[in-house]
């Protein structure tokens, strides 16, 4: 009997003699989490966006309706914004293309208007030149020819200002690029085909040709390499 006794103290006390069993409050606490998870499915499940299966792949989890009718007429709000935008912005090339294209056609139609307002002041003085020479009778010649001096000066500075510059010719090397040679006089007094006279002036608007200068070329003498080559013969 003293032998059995021994055996249920090592044993600890015995639940049917109404004792207690000391329980760590870790594994109470892990069994409480335990119990509440069982009795609560929502608290087991997992947390964020995505959770794993049991063969460890990513899966989605599933989005409440109400969040998915959301996001979509974010959306469908967001592309009609786009198309609103694209609509607006195809309005605004449109309205572009065609200031441009009228913006061309009246460049075309008067780009030049500009220089026929100094002109017009030109065209005043001559006549106005032309009207006192008649009415004088053709007498007052030297008037008549200072008041077309002035119409000339005056008609080359509109030239300047719209950067239509004379081009030098006379006593210039002929350049076919600005010179259009209308012939050829012997000449011993300059180099051949050098401009010993200008026909017909020539003009450029900035650096391209508006109209060439008719000029004339000197060119050598005949017979002048062959008279120096008898006397060192002779």
């Amino acid at each position: 009997m003293n032998g059995k006794r021994d055996e249920k103290r090592k044993a600890g006390p015995d639940p049917d003699e109404g004792g207690s069993i000391p329980i760590d409050p870790e594994l109470e606490a892990a069994l409480r989490e335990a119990t509440e998870s069982v009795a609560d499915p929502r608290a087991s499940a997992p947390k964020g966006p995505r959770a794993a299966s049991s063969d460890g792949i990513l899966e989605s989890e599933p989005v409440p309706e109400a969040e998915a009718e959301a996001v979509a007429a974010r959306l469908r709000e967001e592309l009609a914004d786009t198309e609103d935008r694209l609509l607006r912005l195809q309005a605004e090339f449109e309205n572009f293309r065609k200031r441009a294209l009228r913006e061309r056609q009246e460049a075309a139609q008067y780009g030049s208007q500009n220089l026929f307002k100094d002109l017009v002041s030109v065209v005043d003085n001559l006549e106005r030149a032309i009207a006192h020479a008649r009415e004088s009778g053709g007498g007052d010649l030297a008037s008549f020819l200072q008041g077309v001096e002035l119409v000339r000066r005056e008609l080359l500075a509109v030239f300047e200002k719209n950067h239509v510059t004379e081009i030098e010719a006379l006593g210039k090397p002929f350049d076919p690029s600005l010179h259009e040679a209308m012939g050829q006089v012997e000449s011993g007094a300059v180099p051949p085909n050098t401009v010993i006279d200008v026909l017909q002036k020539g003009f450029q608007l900035r650096d391209r040709l508006v109209r060439p200068s008719r000029v004339i070329l000197a060119k050598a003498a005949e017979g002048s390499g062959r008279s120096g080559g008898g006397d060192s013969a002779g």
